[in-house]
Parts: C-alpha cells; structure tokens; sequence
C-alpha cells in the first residue's frame, strides 16, 4: 500500500537544504521548495509583508512536507493515478511542475490512449494511466522513468547552464540522472558508457 508520509521523506531528502543557484531556474529552494512556491502561496514566513529570500531560508523540513502533500499531490490530483505510478510522477511535479504530468500524457498517447497534453491530471488523464497500468503495470512505470530521464538530458541539450544537474564533474551520471532512474528497474539503468554516449556532445 502506498505510504504517502514515506514518499514525502524520500523527496526531502533527495532536495536537502537551502540553495541558492544561479543557474538553477527555480531560484533560492529550501527543502525542495522555491522562492516563486512561497510567493504564489503567500507565505511570509518572517512577518515582513513580503515573500523574498529570507522567507526561503526559514522554512522548515515539516512546513515544506505540507507544502508537498497538499501542492504537489493533492491538488495536482496525482493520488488519482495508479498507486505504483505515484511516487515517479509525484517526485517529478516536485522537480519540474506540471512538466511531470505532461511527460505522462505523451506516454499514454504513444501507448494509444489519447488524452490531452495540458499537464493536468483530469478524469480522462487518469482514466487512460489507469488502462495503460492494467493492460502493462511494471511497462509503464518504467517508460515513464525513462521518459524522465531522457526529459532531463533533452532539457540540458539545450541549456548548457543545467547541465551540472545531469552529469557530474567527473563526467558520470548526475542528481537528475540517478533521481529519475530511482524510480525504474536496474535493468533499465544506463551504462556509464551509455551515459558518456549521451553527453558526448556537451564535451
């Protein structure tokens, strides 16, 4: 049975504390939660009137598990996908938003089960995971960890800056990389071969 308060646990822990990077398009994180979450949320942590850096740096492990339980779970309607999908794709609307959602989306069409690729997790979304998973459980949960992976890659083919997140200064597999494969069967890993092959172009 999915343990939600386990999940939540594992994402704290693969975010960890306060960041601050540059080239990081979330901006100052804490405990996975970004500035622009705060903002869009309201919460002024320090009674100032408005919600800036010093409000990302108080915020607390249990406050950014509430943030994850209601925002990045509840809301987006991820519980209404099937259990062993979950803690993927939950992860991912973490990291990325509702970028998660649509990289589902165009998995389901590609396994012939149309719905719309809007990153919202509707009644039609949920109903056509809940095929794909029936007709293939372990296919899907794996498709859609390579799908992640190969997400992150295509998104620092395009943006040098990110591609620190994706391989790491001695070349191997980076936090995107080895996050996303977490979620997929070992035998669905990449090499450190295959990963060289795929950044060679970065070099």
């Amino acid at each position: 049975m999915l343990d939600i308060d386990e999940i939540i646990k594992d994402i704290l822990r693969r975010e960890g504390g306060y960041v601050d990077d540059p080239q990081d398009p979330g901006g100052a994180t804490n405990h996975g939660v970004t500035i622009g979450t705060l903002q869009r949320l309201g919460i002024d942590l320090d009674g100032d009137g408005d919600v800036d850096k010093a409000d990302v740096r108080l915020l607390d492990i249990r406050r950014a598990g509430e943030i994850f339980r209601e925002h990045y779970y509840q809301r987006p309607n991820i519980w209404q996908l099937p259990e062993k999908l979950q803690a993927s794709v939950f992860d991912m609307y973490v990291n990325s938003g509702s970028n998660a959602v649509k990289i589902l989306q165009r998995l389901l069409q590609g396994f012939g089960n149309p719905t719309a690729v809007d990153g919202v997790i509707g009644p039609n979304t949920a109903r056509a995971a809940m095929a794909a998973f029936t007709a293939a459980p372990d296919h899907l949960v794996n498709a859609y960890g390579i799908a992640r992976r190969n997400y992150y890659y295509d998104l620092a083919d395009g943006r040098p800056g990110l591609r620190k997140f994706a391989r790491r200064r001695d070349g191997g597999k980076g936090g995107w990389i080895v996050r996303a494969e977490e979620f997929m069967d070992a035998r669905f890993h990449l090499t450190r071969a295959q990963h060289n092959a795929r950044v060679r172009s970065w070099a």
